[in-house]
């Protein structure tokens, strides 16, 4: 999730290159043993591009999300008419699932480094939640009533990621492919939901 706009071309540099320093700086010495000066040094710049491009050590792994939600919500407003909630998100996320693709070398060391330290999940889990609400603003946008958007939204994001997780652990199939495969799971479990009528007492 690297991508940016309206950076010139030395920023995007220096961002990308304190991206992969913070990244293997993690990897090698841990999340709370690395500091933001050891970041810029092992990017080659100075401590203060690093707070030019990053307000935190957090977010510096986070650095797509913008952009990432910008595309989301676009490819939500750009889905066929006809579909519903869930097949406006499967359509966003198959396109967007090529950012992941084309950063793999990067996307997968992050999301191993995020799942083990606890202030990096406790961020993703607040970026999440955002993310959510804008897709369902998105959903909103299209006339999907808020229940149904909101839900939509998180058991949407939830796929998503589940797959994401599922193609980091088996790469022999495409981000695609676990995406399809996600979605029908999910289609699977909704179908097995028992009539009103016979749902057990609690």
């Amino acid at each position: 999730m690297r991508y940016l706009r309206g950076v010139p071309r030395s920023g995007l540099e220096a961002r990308r290159r304190l991206q992969q320093a913070a990244l293997e700086l993690y990897r090698e010495r841990g999340f709370d043993q690395t500091t933001t000066a050891e970041i810029a040094a092992r990017a080659g710049v100075n401590e203060r591009t690093f707070f030019r491009h990053f307000p935190d050590k957090r977010e510096v792994l986070f650095g797509g999300e913008a952009d990432l939600r910008a595309a989301l919500i676009q490819e939500v407003a750009d889905a066929p008419d006809g579909l519903q909630p869930l097949g406006i998100l499967l359509y966003a996320f198959r396109k967007t699932g090529r950012i992941l693709e084309d950063n793999r070398p990067f996307s997968e060391p992050r999301l191993a480094v995020i799942a083990k330290t606890p202030a990096l999940r406790e961020r993703d889990l607040a970026k999440a939640a955002a993310l959510s609400e804008a897709i369902a603003e998105a959903l909103r946008q299209r006339d999907v009533p808020d229940r149904l958007a909101s839900l939509a939204a998180q058991t949407g994001w939830a796929t998503f990621h589940h797959a994401a997780q599922a193609w980091i652990d088996d790469p022999s199939q495409s981000l695609d492919a676990h995406l399809l495969q996600a979605f029908d799971d999910l289609h699977v479990l909704s179908a097995t939901a028992p009539p009103e009528h016979t749902r057990p007492e609690i």
